[in-house]
């Protein structure tokens, strides 16, 4: 009898348990930064902060803010362009393993925010009147995401996206790819 204990108790041990992941009402916080092209790194990035809610089959809602800076080339100088977006949508999980370690998503968005061309100044360096003015934008998002779980409660993603603004006097259609880190509570 205390053999037959003894497997049941190593049978029971060795049965590895598994966090409950992507539940339903379960709420995360998403932080993403990356390259809005591959010209000067270091002034075309986006800063993102989201909030995300579980749905049903690991689907969720996206709310969020973004900062996107960016540049553009006159002569030998570069006018900053900053973006402040907030963005509202729903991402659907294409494809998951068993236990959700690795999930591919795609999301839909809708955006809006305000452009800010050379820092509200129109009048460049030397003397030219620039056309672009800070306006209001208003758009759409696509994104892919590949994510994996780092943790239970930690998740690292790579994502790629395209957004498609509306009242702007610069680039409609924008790219970008970007790494980021969630954490569900």
């Amino acid at each position: 009898m205390k053999k037959y204990l003894m497997i049941l108790m190593l049978g029971l041990i060795s049965i590895s348990g598994y966090a409950q992941r992507m539940i339903y009402r379960q709420k995360a916080v998403e932080v993403n930064t990356g390259i809005l092209s591959d010209k000067d790194l270091s002034s075309n990035y986006y800063f993102n902060i989201t909030l995300n809610s579980f749905g049903r089959y690991g689907n969720y809602w996206i709310w969020g803010a973004e900062l996107q800076s960016r540049s553009t080339d006159y002569k030998q100088w570069k006018i900053p362009i900053k973006s402040y977006l907030g963005e509202m949508g729903y991402s659907l999980q294409l494809f998951s393993d068993n236990r959700k370690f690795i999930t591919l998503n795609a999301g839909l968005t809708g955006v809006g925010g305000f452009e800010v061309v050379n820092k509200g100044d129109s009048t460049l360096m030397d003397g030219a009147v620039l056309h672009s003015k800070n306006q209001f934008v208003l758009g759409t998002a696509g994104r892919l995401s590949l994510e994996t779980y780092i943790s239970d409660r930690i998740v690292f993603m790579v994502q790629g996206r395209l957004r498609v603004l509306w009242g702007t006097d610069l680039e409609k259609f924008r790219p970008s790819s970007g790494v980021g880190l969630r954490i569900n509570f």
